[in-house]
């Protein structure tokens, strides 16, 4: 199987730990966004919406992070990582779209004007958005810290859910977001961050963060 990856991508990041978190292996080829490889006429033959990450296997095609850790997990059934129970894959479904229309959207743009935006050259922070923004993480963080209280993992066992949340604080720390009075939180984000599959996927943003 062939990954089409951008390091800096949480969308990517996501898809590489849980890969890792199954063991399943992975050839890395890497799009350079800014360099335009997303708009090739190869690349949009695979994602006409020419995005990463892309996953091929054999002569199946298929973009979109939760369905690829979705195809991915099916692929090992018996780590329970998108469960086959329906209520326990409804949970675990809940939490993914939450992440894909609430939290995601608002720490990504709150990540991109307070750290992106000056690391790669492209202005200075709109502080309207960054005041609207950080509301709305407040508003969403505020929701996790409840999904979590009592839990290690957000559906109860650990999921692709799990992964796909992670994935939105990979800046957290750059984008000044604090999560010093929501201890679910803390705690479970330190839980999986310890995961050897989290910590082998996120290396290669430690070392484009130059950590």
């Amino acid at each position: 199987m062939r990954l089409y990856n951008a390091n800096f991508s949480p969308n990517a990041l996501r898809v590489r730990a849980v890969a890792l978190e199954l063991g399943i292996d992975l050839e890395i080829i890497e799009v350079d966004i800014r360099g335009g490889d997303n708009r090739s006429d190869e690349f949009l033959s695979m994602n006409p919406n020419g995005k990463v990450p892309v996953l091929v296997d054999d002569d199946f095609v298929i973009w979109e992070s939760r369905a690829i850790n979705s195809y991915l997990a099916s692929k090992k059934p018996e780590r329970g990582l998108h469960p086959d129970d329906p209520k326990s894959r409804a949970t675990v479904d809940q939490w993914l779209y939450w992440q894909a229309i609430h939290l995601g959207p608002a720490m990504q743009k709150l990540s991109f004007e307070r750290f992106l935006k000056a690391k790669f050259g492209m202005g200075d922070p709109d502080q309207g958005v960054v005041e609207a923004e950080q509301k709305n993480v407040d508003q969403f963080l505020a929701v996790l810290e409840i999904g979590l209280a009592d839990k290690d993992w957000i559906a109860g066992d650990l999921s692709v859910a799990d992964f796909a949340l992670a994935s939105t604080f990979m800046y957290r720390a750059q984008s000044d977001i604090s999560l010093d009075d929501l201890p679910n939180v803390a705690a479970w984000i330190e839980r999986l961050e310890a995961r050897q599959s989290w910590k082998d996927a996120f290396a290669p943003v430690r070392k484009l963060l130059g950590l």
